[in-house]
C-alpha cells in the first residue's frame, strides 16, 4: 500500500486498526506515507464514586481484558469499599467467561486507585486513556472537568463496547497516553492542512516586511532580511486586481 504494486498505485495514507505488526509497519512507514496514529494495547479506565454498580463494572472491565493479554484494565474510584465489591463480582463472572485465560492474564497488568474525587480526575487526566468508562452519581459532572481520552462513555448506561460495535465514529483511538495531544482516526486523518498567503503592495505589506527583516537579522540571516526589504515600498506590477473568477467548464 505504501510504496505501490503495478497497476496498484502508492497510497498517501496507511490508516486503522491492527495489531502489534501493523504497528510496527506504521512506524517504519511514518514520513513515507502519512499514518493516523501508533496505536498499543487496548485501555480502558473505569472512574466511579461509592453509587457504581460492581457487576457492571466488573464487566465493563472484563470486556475490556478479553481482548489481549497485555490489555490494561484500570479502576479508578472515590471509594475503597467498592474496590471489594468490584473484586468479588470479577471472580464470579470469571468463572463462567470462556476467555477468562487471557482476561485474567490482562487484569494482573491492571491497576486500582483510590482518591479523593480532586485527585481522581487529575489520574485521569494524567492517564489520556484510550476509553474512559465514567460510572455513579457523579459522571455527569465529571464529564466537563475531562478532556484526555480517546472516547468517553459517560453514565454506566452506557457500556465501552458500544463503541467498538457501532455506536461512535470509529474505534482506532489513542493509546500510551497520546490522548494528551491527539484523537482517534477521523475525517481530518485524511485532510492536508495547507496554509497561503496574499498581500497586496501598501502599508500592510511594507509592515510585514520590516518585522520580517528585523527578525532575520537577529538570527543573523541578512539574505532572509534583503529579500523581505525589496519588497517595501514596491509597487504591485499586476494591472489591477487579480480574476478570482473561477475557470468556465468546457
Amino acid at each position: 500500500m505504501a510504496y505501490g504494486a503495478p497497476p496498484v498505485p502508492r497510497c498517501d495514507v496507511v490508516a486503522g486498526p491492527g495489531n502489534q505488526w501493523v504497528t510496527a509497519a506504521k512506524l517504519l512507514l511514518s514520513g513515507v506515507v502519512g499514518i493516523d496514529l501508533l496505536a498499543g494495547p487496548s485501555e480502558l479506565a473505569v472512574l466511579s464514586d461509592e453509587e457504581g454498580d460492581p457487576a457492571l463494572i466488573a464487566a465493563d472491565l472484563l470486556a475490556q481484558a478479553e481482548h489481549d493479554p497485555v490489555a490494561l484494565p484500570v479502576l479508578i474510584t472515590t471509594d475503597a469499599l467498592l474496590v471489594e465489591r468490584v473484586e468479588e463480582e470479577l471472580a464470579r463472572q470469571l468463572a463462567d467467561l470462556p476467555t477468562a485465560e487471557t482476561a485474567i492474564a490482562a487484569l494482573r497488568n491492571g491497576f486500582v486507585v483510590v482518591a479523593t474525587e480532586e485527585d481522581a480526575l487529575r489520574c485521569c487526566q494524567e492517564l489520556a486513556p484510550e476509553h474512559l468508562q465514567m460510572h455513579g452519581s457523579r459522571a455527569d459532572a465529571w464529564e466537563r472537568f475531562l478532556d484526555r481520552f480517546g472516547a468517553v462513555f459517560v453514565t454506566e448506561s452506557v457500556a465501552e463496547v458500544f463503541g467498538d460495535y457501532g455506536a461512535g465514529p470509529n474505534h482506532t483511538l489513542p493509546t500510551g497516553g497520546t490522548a494528551r495531544f491527539t484523537g482517534g482516526l477521523s475525517v481530518f486523518s485524511f485532510m492536508r492542512r495547507p496554509t497561503w498567503l496574499r498581500l497586496e503592495a501598501g502599508l500592510a505589506l511594507d509592515r510585514v516586511a520590516r518585522d520580517a527583516a528585523a527578525l532575520a537579522r537577529m538570527e543573523g540571516l541578512e539574505g532572509h532580511a534583503r529579500a523581505a526589504e525589496a519588497r517595501v515600498g514596491r509597487a504591485d506590477s499586476r494591472h489591477g486586481r487579480p480574476d478570482r473568477r473561477l475557470p468556465r467548464k468546457r
